[in-house]
């Protein structure tokens, strides 16, 4: 079926996306979206922390202000991730998961992996401030991604790391392109 465009089309990085479509508008977002926009989750909270604590982000659906519902979504977890993990940790470096998922669901994925560091609830344009960070405190920070929000971080840091199947703006700023995105 067609999907009509919205007369309006917002999107908040890193809270999620507002629609008005037929005067009405939607919602389709996290937590904090539906706070600025008034609109309460509370009734929801048991299966937003459920889904979350299975490594899935969750997120909620609203329309004329009502919450619709909730949509868990989660990146799969390549095979080799934790084996990489593993490798470089016995080269006694620190790995730290830097990422915009909430905290719930990142440290679930995290401990399928054997990451025990992780920096969550991070907005795109702060990446790059917690790469600074880092390496202000004396770290050589190698940075990993894959999208066009990991690119300033990348940048930032000491060894910018693209996953050859991302975006193109991470790939331009990456000064090792992965080809076959696997780290």
């Amino acid at each position: 079926f067609d999907i009509p465009f919205p007369e309006s089309f917002e999107a908040g990085p890193g809270h999620g996306v507002r629609i008005i479509h037929k005067g009405e508008v939607i919602l389709l977002g996290n937590r904090k979206l539906m706070q600025k926009e008034g609109i309460s989750a509370v009734d929801l909270d048991a299966r937003l922390i459920s889904l979350e604590e299975q490594g899935k982000t969750a997120m909620l659906v609203a329309k004329g202000g009502s919450l619709l519902g909730i949509i868990g979504v989660a990146d799969t977890i390549k095979e080799s991730s934790a084996a990489a993990v593993k490798a470089l940790k016995k080269e006694c470096l620190d790995i730290v998961m830097l990422t915009g998922d909430n905290e719930r669901t990142a440290k679930a994925i995290a401990k399928q992996i054997g990451i025990e560091k992780v920096i969550a609830n991070v907005l795109p344009g702060e990446k790059a401030g917690v790469i600074k960070g880092l390496q202000e405190a004396g770290n050589v920070v190698a940075m990993v991604g894959d999208g066009i929000n990991d690119a300033p971080a990348m940048a930032q840091a000491d060894i910018g790391i693209a996953i050859g199947s991302g975006s193109d703006v991470a790939k331009e700023t990456g000064g090792i392109i992965l080809i076959k995105n696997d780290v």
